[in-house]
C-alpha cells in the first residue's frame, strides 16, 4: 500500500505522461495505464477514509466519550491513565506528557538536573511527594509494553490497576458461573462474601536507579529514552518477578512462596526424585490442572532433568521452538526457570522450598503504571543519582493450586 503522496505523485505522473505521449502508446501501454490508474483512486479514497476515522476517533478519546467496540455497540470508556486538558505545550491527545516539549524538558532533567518548566510541575497522576518529574506519555507506552514482553513471570500474572486501600471481592478477578432454574431472580444467585474473601491492595513503592550520566547536547531524544527505557524495565521487571514468587508482603507485594499450601499439598523431599513428581500431580485437585506450571531454578530443574524412568528415558525433557527458545517440561507440564526460588542442595535448610506447581493466572499484581524520576545527591558518595518510582501490590487469590516441594532432613 502506498502512502498518499506516492499515490499523488503516481497519478500525476501518469497524467503528464498520458498528456504528453498518447501518440506514442499502444492499445495495451493506455489500457495498464488505466488500471493502475483505478487502483491508485481506489487505495486514495480507502486512505483518506482511514485517516477521517482516525481523526473521529482521536476526537472521542479526547472529549472522553465511550469508543464504539466495532460491533455496533456502545462500546466502553477509554482508560486513561492521564488525563490534561488545555495545557500549555499538550500533544495531539491533549497530553502535555506527550508533547515533544515536556520530552526535551524531561531528558535535561534527568541528564543535568535542569527544573521543569512551571507548567509541567504539577503531577496529577501520583501525589507521592519522591516523584520529580512524570515520565512522559510516549516512554511510559514502551515501558509498559517492553516489561510485559520481558522475563518469563510478568506475562503470566494477572494484572489489574485498583485503586490502593480498596477492598475487592476475590470473585471479581477470579470468576465462577453457577446453574440456575429458568427463571430464577437474582435472589437465588445471591453468594456471602466473607472477609477472607476480600483481598485489599496497598500502595508499596517500588524504586530503582537508573543510570543515565550522558551528555545531553551529544545525544538525539530517541537514544536517551531508549536507554531510561532499558535501565527501567531490566530493573522493576526483576524487582516485580521476584516479588511475586518470593516477596514477604512487608513494604513489597506478597509472594507465591509466602502462602501456606492448602492441606496436603506441601510435598517433603529428601532429595529430587521421581516421587516427587507423581506426589505432586497427585495432591493437584483436578479442578486446578490445567494451566498449573512447575516453577524452580534451572539448577534444580537439571537434576529432575537427569532422572530416568525404569526404561532409562529422561524424566524432563527440553524442546526448542521456532525462535530457539527452551522449552522445558516434567512429565509434560511446562516449566518456569527463575533464579527466585531456592536451588536444591544437599545443605539445604530443612523446610525450604526449592520448586513449586501452581497456576500464575490466579496471582495478581496490581499497578496503575504511572511511573516518574526523581534526581537527588547522595550525600555519602556525593554522586548525582536518578531513580525510577511505581507504586505495586501484588498478592495470591487462590492458593488451590498452588502445591509446593520443601527440603526435610535427610533420613
Amino acid at each position: 500500500m502506498k502512502t498518499l503522496k506516492e499515490i499523488e505523485a503516481r497519478l500525476a505522473q501518469i497524467k503528464n505522461e498520458l498528456n504528453t505521449r498518447a501518440a506514442e502508446l499502444t492499445d495495451e501501454e493506455i489500457t495498464q495505464l488505466e488500471t493502475e490508474v483505478d487502483e491508485l483512486q481506489e487505495q486514495r479514497t480507502k486512505l483518506l477514509d482511514a485517516a477521517e476515522k482516525r481523526k473521529k476517533l482521536l476526537g472521542k478519546i479526547a472529549a472522553g466519550e465511550p469508543v464504539d467496540d466495532g460491533d455496533g455497540g456502545d462500546g466502553t470508556a477509554p482508560t486513561v491513565l492521564r488525563n490534561f486538558k488545555g495545557a500549555d505545550g499538550a500533544g495531539e491527545d491533549g497530553d502535555k506528557y506527550g508533547s515533544m516539549a515536556y520530552r526535551k524538558a524531561f531528558m535535561q532533567y534527568v541528564c543535568r538536573g535542569t527544573a521543569l518548566p512551571k507548567e509541567y510541575r504539577a503531577d496529577a497522576v501520583s501525589k507521592t511527594t519522591d516523584v520529580g518529574a512524570t515520565i512522559p506519555t510516549t516512554v511510559l507506552n514502551q515501558i509498559v509494553e517492553k516489561m510485559e514482553s520481558t522475563g518469563m513471570i510478568l506475562a503470566l500474572v494477572t494484572r489489574t490497576a485498583y485503586k490502593g486501600g480498596v477492598s475487592i471481592p476475590v470473585s471479581t478477578v477470579k470468576p465462577t458461573a453457577t446453574w440456575v432454574n429458568e427463571g430464577a431472580g437474582s435472589d437465588k444467585q445471591k453468594h456471602t462474601i466473607s472477609k477472607d474473601g476480600m483481598i485489599t491492595f496497598a500502595y508499596h513503592k517500588l524504586r530503582c536507579a537508573v543510570a543515565v550520566s550522558l551528555e545531553v547536547d551529544t545525544m538525539a531524544i530517541s537514544a536517551f529514552e531508549t536507554l531510561l527505557i532499558n535501565n527501567i524495565v531490566e530493573a522493576m521487571t526483576k524487582a516485580l518477578e521476584q516479588a511475586i514468587i518470593s516477596g514477604d508482603g512487608t513494604g513489597k507485594p506478597k509472594g507465591i512462596l509466602a502462602e501456606t499450601p492448602a492441606t496436603g499439598q506441601a510435598i517433603d523431599s529428601a532429595a529430587p526424585s521421581y516421587d516427587d513428581l507423581i506426589n505432586a500431580e497427585a495432591a493437584l485437585p483436578q479442578a486446578y490442572e490445567n494451566g498449573a506450571v512447575w516453577c524452580m531454578s534451572k539448577k534444580t530443574f537439571m537434576q529432575y532433568y537427569g532422572l530416568t524412568d525404569t526404561n532409562g528415558q529422561p524424566i524432563g525433557r527440553v524442546n526448542y521452538g521456532i525462535a530457539g527458545k527452551p522449552e522445558r517440561t516434567l512429565l509434560g507440564r511446562p516449566v518456569v526457570c527463575c533464579d527466585y526460588v531456592t536451588s536444591y542442595a544437599a545443605s539445604l535448610t530443612a523446610g525450604t522450598v526449592f520448586g513449586f506447581l501452581f497456576n500464575f493466572k490466579d496471582y495478581v499484581l496490581n499497578t496503575n503504571y504511572a511511573m516518574g524520576v526523581k534526581k537527588y545527591e547522595d550525600n555519602d558518595t556525593d554522586d548525582q543519582v536518578t531513580k525510577g518510582i511505581m507504586l505495586a501490590d501484588g498478592k495470591v487469590v487462590d492458593k488451590n493450586s498452588l502445591v509446593t516441594l520443601k527440603k526435610i532432613a535427610s533420613a
